[in-house]
């Protein structure tokens, strides 16, 4: 029997797909990286790329608080502009072949606005998950109150 909100439906939502593609690069990118930025930018850059998919995972297993749900979404924007900035201050500094990063630069500037409007969305109409809803409050026992 499959445990509700376990089914990966994350898989689907297009901000996952791109966030997790583009974490897949940075990761790859900054393994290339010159020594010294392998050890001060390198593991940066990974964790908040990384942070960036992770977040939204989460964020859509908790989908059915609201609030918790835009949590979360906060956190992976917040991660990808962070990713931005380490990837600029790459580029600027020369520490990387300046075509792949400006296309990452490209992508997570890209990426962010669409998780902006998937939050705005997540704000506007957001609807408890059909799994949670499927079991009406009815059959929990409520006492009734004596006072009149």
């Amino acid at each position: 029997m499959a445990v509700p909100g376990t089914n990966e439906g994350y898989k689907r939502l297009e901000i996952y797909r791109l966030s997790h593609a583009l974490a897949i690069r940075v990761h790859a990118l900054s393994l290339r990286l010159p020594a010294i930025e392998r050890y001060e930018e390198a593991p940066q850059v990974r964790r908040s790329a990384k942070r960036v998919p992770a977040g939204i995972v989460e964020g859509y297993d908790q989908r059915k608080y609201r609030d918790e749900f835009l949590r979360y979404l906060y956190r992976s924007l917040g991660s990808s502009d962070e990713t931005l900035e380490h990837l600029e201050i790459l580029l600027e500094t020369g520490s990387t072949v300046e075509a792949e990063a400006k296309d990452l630069v490209a992508s997570y500037g890209a990426l962010s606005k669409m998780i902006a409007r998937f939050i705005v969305g997540v704000e506007r109409f957001h609807t408890t998950p059909a799994f949670i809803t499927a079991h009406p409050q009815s059959t929990i026992h409520k006492p009734q109150s004596k006072i009149k």
